[in-house]
């Protein structure tokens, strides 16, 4: 059996690993050679389970950021990251980079950018800057200050990760107007989360783009993520200026998790399941194991597992 990855190989804010083992249950519900297509494809850690699970399926992975870069280089941001180990070996870690070492650091990162074209700064980031803080080139690199986090090992090569799947890297409106009529279509939705984080995203994201992501639930098999973070209040109030798409959420079953992005940072993820008019998990009880915790899916539409933090995670299945 082919190796498949619950999380991505690489740092990418945003990836699904939280949602990996409930999004593997939910892909079985659709039938035989369903085509599934990634808008918003990010790490692809989503396409990439999807076949995984669902080999007979046609999966689209929409690159927009253009993460295979990231995966191409993983050998030179090994090379890189294994000489800032070196720069680095006597220095304690988790604590501040100064000094002579810091600037070693930098003339390395220059030297790499002057030789290869090309830095992976997202997975740079996540080595050196404080938790969750990125940045996208040198000169905003040199502004921040660096802690040895330095990631201890090599980056897997992952080069089956995206193994046959169809690649694209468009705006995700004109994909979906390619595969919108496809019959069976089921349509994968993980935007840039409203009023979070999207610096590492190669876009400016609008409420209004936000919202119009709705368009693509109507009439439509998908599984949809958000967060708790968002601006659920405006999303309501847009819901109901646009009466003929109305709620897609209504009478879905929700399930709750807890996060933390650092210790200071705490939200909820969200699962609402959907299947025509039926419920998901309409009988008996479904058991499962996640983050630690024991939750239990029955005919209640709210599921409280935990305290924690949270995404979205909405899957409707249309008959």
């Amino acid at each position: 059996m082919r190796n498949m990855y619950l999380s991505a190989p690489l740092p990418f804010v945003g990836q699904k690993r939280m949602f990996a083992k409930e999004f593997i249950k939910v892909l079985d519900r659709f039938p035989d050679s369903t085509v599934f297509v990634d808008l918003f494809g990010g790490s692809g850690l989503l396409s990439h389970i999807t076949k995984r699970v669902r080999p007979d399926a046609v999966v689209v992975y929409n690159d927009f950021d253009n993460y295979r870069q990231r995966l191409d280089n993983i050998p030179n941001t090994n090379q890189l990251l294994a000489d800032l180990r070196r720069i680095t070996a006597e220095l304690p870690r988790k604590k501040r980079i100064t000094g002579e070492a810091r600037e070693r650091i930098l003339a390395r990162i220059e030297k790499e950018e002057k030789e290869h074209g090309y830095v992976d700064y997202i997975t740079l980031s996540s080595s050196l800057l404080f938790s969750m803080k990125y940045v996208l080139n040198l000169d905003n690199m040199r502004k921040e200050t660096f802690y040895n986090t330095i990631h201890r090992t090599d980056y897997s090569d992952a080069k089956d990760y995206l193994e046959g799947l169809t690649i694209v890297s468009e705006d995700y409106k004109e994909v979906f107007k390619r595969y919108k009529d496809v019959p069976g279509v089921v349509f994968l939705v993980d935007p840039p989360y409203l009023s979070t984080e999207v610096g590492t995203y190669k876009m400016y994201w609008h409420l209004a783009d936000y919202l119009n992501v709705l368009h693509v639930l109507k009439e439509h098999s998908f599984v949809y993520f958000t967060s708790n973070k968002s601006s659920i209040l405006e999303l309501c109030s847009w819901i109901g200026d646009n009466p003929s798409i109305g709620n897609p959420f209504k009478d879905c079953v929700k399930v709750e998790f807890n996060a933390c992005v650092n210790y200071s940072s705490c939200y909820t993820d969200i699962m609402l399941c959907k299947q025509g008019k039926k419920r998901c998990f309409g009988f008996g009880c479904l058991i499962l194991k996640s983050v630690n915790r024991m939750c239990i899916y029955n005919r209640s539409p709210v599921i409280r597992p935990s305290k924690r933090n949270i995404r979205l995670f909405i899957i409707s299945f249309l008959i």
